[in-house]
């Protein structure tokens, strides 16, 4: 089983930057993938970025060249790093990680963080 831990949500002025933090626990060699969603009032869930166990990144148009996600391997701890914030960019958001347990697919989500990005 694997547990997520998040943090870092808060409330910030347009142009600034916050960081998210996701640190798994628990059978961690099964993870594939680890990915931010987020989720605003009246809109659909969007995949911000992403982060596969090779390293390689995957992000939204929206948030190309403003956001960037990086993995701490020695703390198993991926963090998404986002500058130059929009109030677009307020929404919950959520990581989860996608991996194989048993040669079974599954999703872990977190609790999730409030972003808010004030104009």
């Amino acid at each position: 089983q694997v547990h997520l831990a998040e943090s870092g949500g808060g409330l910030v002025q347009a142009g600034g930057s916050l960081t998210l933090s996701c640190e798994p626990s628990g059978s961690t060699f099964s993870i594939n993938s680890l990915v931010w969603y987020r989720q605003g009032p009246q809109k659909e869930r969007e995949l911000v970025a992403a982060i596969t166990k090779s390293g390689d990144t995957n992000y939204a148009d929206s948030v190309k060249g403003r956001f960037t996600i990086s993995r701490d391997n020695a703390e198993n701890t991926v963090y998404l790093q986002m500058n130059s914030l929009k109030p677009e960019d307020t929404s919950v958001y959520y990581c989860v990680v996608h991996g194989i347990w048993d040669n079974t697919p599954y999703d872990v989500w977190g609790q999730g963080t409030q972003v808010t990005v004030s104009s």
